[in-house]
């Protein structure tokens, strides 16, 4: 088939992979325009690479993005990872339209976080969906969706690229070619069933000593790899990464008030929270790098009796 890709970072380039080694046409690729200091998008370099027409719009309600599009004569419009808005003047253009990637089971999380905050209220599931792009955020109908499970110790970086990553390139061929064949179902979103969360910003990862364990620990792997959750130490931001969680089940288990660094080992640090302990093992100090949270005590960084939001 003959498709226009637009998207950007590792997804889109991982996707025009695909469809450029089974042999299929990319027209065109659109891109976002480059950021000031930013390193140059991971789309637009393979994009360049390989000798394929490349465009950044500014706006992708433009009329000389629509041309563009048109000149294309493109079978399907596949949108891999968009941040820009692409309204449907400009996604009904190909022959049998344009698909997105969303990567939760909509109608559920839908918005620009929507791997973050099923992490970080616990859920045992996600997945991913291929839709319809319309002109509500994450709302048109769905054309493909697959699950996969998030364990109780997984992280950000596990779920997305161990699971939803390569899930979801494969996904964008399988919709394709049910869409381009007539052979695909369109499922319009049930809206009693929809939620909308935004960014999982860094000021939403912040760790309050005040909560329980779980939810904690739950931020911490939600947060992990980006953006980092964090609390402060003598007033300097400490971020926490990797991590384990242990509950306490009687009284005497309690040590230490809340947020109180209990104890310094060769590899971790231990935080007292509601109902059990963090055991933190990689860490990055405000102005630093990610770092052993053992070495990090070890340099004199941190010390048993310190209380952690401080």
């Amino acid at each position: 088939m003959r498709i226009a890709l637009i998207g950007q970072q590792d997804f889109g380039k991982a996707v025009l992979e695909a469809f450029l080694e089974r042999g299929d046409t990319v027209a065109g690729v659109f891109c976002a325009p480059d950021r000031e200091g930013a390193k140059p998008d991971a789309l637009k370099r393979e994009a360049e690479a390989r000798g394929l027409p490349l465009h950044q719009f500014p706006s992708l309600k433009s009329q000389d993005a629509a041309d563009t599009l048109r000149a294309l004569d493109a079978d399907l419009g596949v949108m891999a990872y968009v941040l820009q808005f692409a309204p449907q003047s400009f996604v009904t253009i190909p022959r049998h339209g344009t698909i997105q990637y969303h990567p939760s089971l909509l109608p559920a999380y839908r918005g620009p976080s929507s791997i973050n905050w099923p992490i970080a209220k616990g859920d045992a599931r996600t997945g991913l969906s291929i839709f319809r792009p319309t002109d509500g955020l994450d709302e048109g109908p769905v054309i493909l969706q697959k699950t996969c499970e998030i364990g109780p110790d997984d992280t950000l970086g596990d779920v997305y690229f161990g699971r939803l990553f390569p899930m979801g390139v494969a996904a964008m061929l399988e919709a394709a070619d049910l869409v381009v064949a007539g052979r695909h179902r369109e499922v319009v979103q049930d809206e009693a069933q929809a939620s909308y969360e935004g960014w999982f910003s860094a000021k939403a990862a912040r760790l309050s000593w005040d909560s329980h364990i779980d939810h904690l620990y739950n931020l911490i792997r939600a947060a992990n790899p980006a953006p980092g959750a964090w609390t402060t130490l003598e007033g300097r931001k400490l971020q926490f990464f990797d991590c384990r969680k242990h509950p306490v089940r009687r009284i005497a288990e309690v040590k230490g008030a809340l947020g109180e660094v209990v104890a310094v080992g060769e590899e971790s640090i231990r935080i007292t929270a509601q109902g059990g302990q963090i055991e933190l093992f990689k860490l990055k100090p405000e102005g630093g790098s990610k770092m052993s949270a053992g070495a990090f005590a070890r340099e004199g960084g941190i010390r048993v009796g310190q209380i952690l939001g401080t």
